[in-house]
């Protein structure tokens, strides 16, 4: 099957796992159960991003005819030595940027951190335990036949409490605090224990799961956009390390073709000054074939140049382990060659970008994130109406033993009523929800705006695509012609029936044909993952897996 025989197989793929993915993503918004955080903080190849607070893990990719075993592949990719040349494929050196990438390092921890903000928002449903003890003494005066007496007062007290937010709106709160108090004016000591109840229900603002667990849904949002992000960061780091494979490689032919036609201008100025000196050509001729090694010699320059700033380039984005890997070697196993593929049409490209592109689904995140902004405005616009009920049961005695006893007996409270509370026209709550109904159209918007640009990537690139097809069979036949003409001018030159400066110009012509076809065949190359990168699939055409990987859903936007 051809690179592009996928594309069908792909999309279909897609459609059919975009319902379970939207039913999956609304189910993560819907509980309230922890999400699992190693497949949100990590691109998984051989293993994933922990959830500690050690360096993530590195990034290992999957080499083709590879399985897998649960969410771990079986094979990881041996390291390269740390010294002496590299020896990479295109696979390779997509392997070693994926492992040791530092951008892609730092990119790593985007999800971890914004993971942090979903236990800070689950942790407003903790329990909150509290106590407190006291001691006092109070010393004073009372009035007493025939003037005042004095009095003394000691008094303990103890309290514990575990309180309880719950996402329907209800605060339940459970305690126990006992006061004992010893006064000069009794004669014994007095002990009061109590158990209590207290249970606080929103009726309007703040009451029910919707908008209770919209900020943990929020944060959650977050770290799923992260995920997208991560995997965009992570689609253009292959692309990059593609591109300046394949750039390397034109730098290195470019080289030779420049040093052969160096040779080439040398021995036709060998030549010229040979048939000089025999007569049989004018000495003015030998400026025209001087010229023409002069011109060779500078583009060899200018070639070594940019073979090594192509490699520098490289190097960087595989960061390979050595404590000076600026300076190592780089030897290319794959050269340029025009691969076998039949490209589909371009609407199955674009419809696999609105599924796959990362950024469409980091804005459609957006939307869903600003639909439960609005929930939580729209609730703030609600004046705050609880109902409270607090039970207790209290017992009495000379010492805390026969008080907590005494908890079974006859005492008890009971309190229950309503609190309101509602500003008078409640013009921040208005202004929020206006606010959050007009970034929720905005974001809407965005995404339409997004897919429509999606669009015109994928179709600009294919256009290219077939643009550069088409240049290769163009410049070989150039290049044919080219190196005839040359055979052709050499001949008559050595007749006496050319000059210098009609031999020179076809040697020009020729390395330019020559380059043209080499970068023909380069051009059309990275146009294939140009388009593959802009319609979303140049990870899964790779082998890489990665979170982000399942398409968001939305309801027609109208």
């Amino acid at each position: 099957m051809t690179t592009e025989g996928m594309l069908p197989g792909l999309l279909r793929m897609v459609k059919a796992s975009a319902a379970e993915a939207g039913q999956a993503i609304s189910s993560k918004l819907r509980t309230a159960l922890p999400l699992p955080a190693v497949a949100a903080a990590c691109l998984s190849l051989a293993s994933c991003v922990p959830q500690d607070e050690r360096q993530p893990d590195n990034f290992v990719g999957r080499r083709p005819g590879q399985t897998e075993t649960g969410n771990a592949l079986t094979h990881t990719p041996p390291r390269v030595a740390e010294t002496g040349p590299l020896t990479l494929t295109v696979e390779d050196a997509i392997l070693e940027a994926l492992e040791n990438n530092r951008a892609l390092a730092v990119q790593l921890f985007d999800p971890q951190i914004l993971g942090t903000w979903e236990d800070q928002e689950r942790a407003a449903f903790d329990p909150v335990l509290g106590g407190s003890v006291s001691a006092g003494r109070t010393k004073g005066e009372r009035a007493a036949t025939g003037g005042t007496s004095e009095t003394t007062s000691d008094t303990v007290s103890a309290e514990v409490s575990v309180e309880k937010y719950l996402p329907t709106g209800t605060t339940i709160v459970l305690s126990a605090d006992t006061d004992s108090t010893d006064s000069s004016v009794y004669g014994d000591r007095f002990t009061a224990s109590r158990l209590g109840l207290t249970v606080n229900q929103a009726l309007l603002q703040g009451r029910g799961l919707r908008v209770n667990l919209a900020s943990l849904r929020q944060a959650r949002l977050d770290t799923l956009s992260s995920e997208y992000e991560l995997r965009g960061f992570a689609e253009a780091l292959v692309a990059n390390v593609e591109l300046a494979y394949w750039d390397f490689a034109l730098a290195k032919l470019r080289l030779e073709i420049f040093d052969e036609s160096l040779k080439l201008a040398q021995q036709q100025l060998e030549e010229t000054r040979e048939r000089i000196n025999i007569g049989k050509l004018a000495e003015t001729e030998l400026a025209a074939s001087q010229a023409e090694e002069a011109l060779r010699q500078e583009d060899l320059i200018n070639a070594r140049s940019d073979l090594a700033a192509a490699k520098l380039r490289l190097l960087r984005l595989l960061n390979a382990p050595g404590s000076d890997f600026w300076s190592r070697d780089v030897n290319l196993s794959d050269r340029p060659e025009v691969p076998d593929v039949q490209l589909d049409e371009v609407d199955r490209h674009v419809e696999v970008a609105m599924h796959l592109r990362p950024e469409l689904n980091q804005a459609r995140i957006a939307v869903q994130r600003g639909e439960l902004e609005v929930v939580k405005t729209r609730n703030g616009l609600l004046p705050r109406m609880d109902l409270f009920l607090t039970l207790g049961k209290s017992g009495y005695a000379d010492s805390f033993g026969g008080s907590i006893e005494g908890i079974d007996g006859s005492g008890y409270d009971v309190l229950a009523g309503l609190s309101l509370q509602y500003p008078t026209g409640n013009r921040a709550a208005r202004a929020f929800g206006r606010r959050a109904r007009l970034s929720l159209s905005q974001a809407g918007q965005a995404v339409r705006n997004l897919e429509q640009l999606a669009e015109l990537d994928v179709r600009v690139a294919y256009i290219e695509v077939n643009r550069a097809r088409q240049q290769i069979a163009a410049t070989l036949a150039t290049r044919a012609l080219q190196q005839e003409k040359l055979r052709s001018e050499t001949e008559k030159f050595r007749v006496g029936k050319s000059t210098s400066l009609l031999v020179g110009q076809a040697q020009s012509d020729l390395t330019a044909s020559r380059i043209a076809e080499i970068q023909a065949v380069v051009n059309y190359l990275e146009a294939l993952v140009e388009l593959h990168r802009q319609d979303g699939s140049l990870l899964d055409r790779r082998g890489i897996s990665s979170p982000g990987a399942d398409p968001v859903n939305l309801p027609d936007l109208k």
